[in-house]
């Protein structure tokens, strides 16, 4: 009997759905991640800290202000995640019957991530212009702002403005940072599943975070609780949240497996891992001024690179790595989380 329902997988669907599934699962957490996403990005424009940003937030403008330009997020997810994500597990799909159906290696694997990283940056470029500016448009003078009312606006009025081109404006530097947030966050995400599910003996348990069930207990040794990525998450949480007391993720039928939640908190790490010395990079050629002869410290990429390593040594690409982890890693793991979910969804209703 279940040898005569595989070919009604035959068809556009399974070539469609993890396209599908991949941006809807961005979308949803794109929904729960913008608030901090806003935040984050006044704070790059120098507005003070956390606490000030959303205090004088919440005075002057109100609670809405929260998600501004929470269009243009979801059209970045429905474009760049859609094509990441989806074209990820094209190319893994199809590495893996030219590999006899053997697991990929991690390097092919971080190849895959390469390539989806640059294809989903490439398409998703002109909606992540629109969500910059619509965030940014706030801390304007009055006269200086476009205020766009939406994203399909936005996109509209940049080409009768500035022509279709600018679209693409800065896509050179966003597109190579796509590709190594790719490759970690995809890679280290199907390697830790394989790894936590196969080499530690992990199924599909239900789990809290911050507190495991009889269940998880009685199957996972103290040594592993203590040295696991989720462990190591929930320490960071406490300490940045000190009244937190349980944060569950298996009520009523929608639970999340310990190695998709695990793998998830290993995927944020290396996504911010593998794309922060590319972040840093850019952010110094954004920002450099020039100097009094007029001549700027910096050539190009290549040329600040190589300066910033002869001058700081490698750890100085990682400058605020834990900020700049705690704004990357949540976004990574709700995605990876809402991707699980849908998944057991489809399987569960028969897609």
């Amino acid at each position: 009997m279940g040898e005569e329902k595989k070919p009604q997988s035959a068809g556009v669907w399974p070539t469609v759905k993890p396209f599908v599934n991949g941006g809807a699962s961005g979308m949803l957490a794109t929904c729960v991640i913008q608030p901090i996403d806003m935040i984050k990005v006044r704070i790059q424009l120098g507005q003070g800290s956390a606490g000030t940003v959303t205090k004088t937030m919440l005075k002057n403008e109100g609670f809405g202000a929260f998600y501004k330009g929470l269009s243009a997020g979801l059209l970045r997810q429905a474009t760049y995640t859609t094509a990441r994500l989806g074209s990820f597990r094209i190319l893994t799909n199809k590495a893996i019957e030219a590999n006899d159906g053997k697991p990929l290696p991690l390097y092919q694997k971080a190849l895959c991530g390469l390539t989806a990283g640059a294809i989903g940056a490439s398409v998703g470029s002109p909606a992540d212009l629109a969500l910059i500016r619509m965030q940014a448009d706030a801390t304007l003078p009055a006269a200086q702002r476009r205020n766009y009312t939406n994203a399909f606006q936005a996109l509209y009025r940049i080409v009768a403005d500035e022509g279709v081109l600018a679209l693409w404006k800065g896509a050179g530097p966003t597109v190579v940072r796509a590709m190594a947030l790719n490759m970690g966050m995809l890679a280290s995400y199907d390697q830790s599943v394989e790894f936590f599910r196969d080499a530690c003996g992990l199924s599909e348990l239900p789990t809290v975070i911050g507190k495991y069930s009889l269940q998880s207990i009685k199957h996972i040794s103290s040594d592993r609780i203590l040295h696991s990525a989720l462990d190591w998450l929930c320490l960071i949480m406490r300490h940045l949240i000190k009244d937190v007391r349980s944060l569950e993720f298996s009520s009523r039928g929608a639970s999340c497996s310990v190695p998709v939640l695990r793998a998830s908190t290993v995927s944020g790490f290396f996504a911010s891992a593998c794309s922060l010395p590319f972040d840093y990079v850019k952010t110094q050629i954004q920002k450099m001024q020039p100097d009094a002869q007029g001549k700027y410290p910096y050539t190009g990429s290549m040329d600040c690179a190589m300066k910033t390593l002869k001058a700081g040594g490698p750890f100085k690409f990682y400058t605020g790595f834990p900020v700049y982890c705690v704004r990357i890693a949540p976004h990574v793991m709700m995605t990876w989380i809402f991707l699980n979910q849908i998944q057991k969804l489809e399987k569960k209703v028969g897609l």
